[in-house]
């Protein structure tokens, strides 16, 4: 078992968005044809199937939509942790940690507004995490 933490392995697809992580921006996708904003990066709109899409700078603002708290060690992160789902102001939803807050559903309300931050943890992956506004 290894100490550190499984890191996601960057493609032609999330290139975009892993290049705004690194500069302290999260970067989304909007599609051309109907307007909806998208996440997980993808090369067509999830809505409608049109490859005219773009990418933006996104608010970086989100709310609490779900968690749960781990008690059980993972590689790389100490618990408890939550494993959150942020739902992003611009709509869609993202998995990720809330840092810089206690790990209790009492510091942990649902809908709670969240702003995004920046975790380096290589030099190619600075993981977008959230903590309270």
């Amino acid at each position: 078992m290894t100490d550190q933490r499984e890191l996601p392995i960057p493609t032609p697809e999330t290139k975009h968005f892993w290049e705004g992580t690194k500069v302290g921006e999260l970067r989304l996708q909007r599609c051309q044809e109907c307007s909806k904003h998208y996440f997980p990066p993808r090369h067509f709109c999830p809505g409608c199937g049109s490859k005219k899409t773009v990418v933006f700078k996104a608010s970086g603002y989100a709310t609490l939509y779900s968690y749960v708290i781990s008690h059980i060690p993972a590689p790389g992160i100490k618990p408890p942790y939550a494993i959150a789902v942020a739902k992003l102001e611009e709509g869609p939803k993202m998995m990720c940690n809330i840092l810089n807050c206690d790990q209790t559903p009492e510091a942990l309300v649902l809908d709670m507004p969240l702003k995004v931050i920046f975790q380096k943890v290589s030099d190619e992956i600075t993981l977008p995490q959230f903590e309270p506004k």
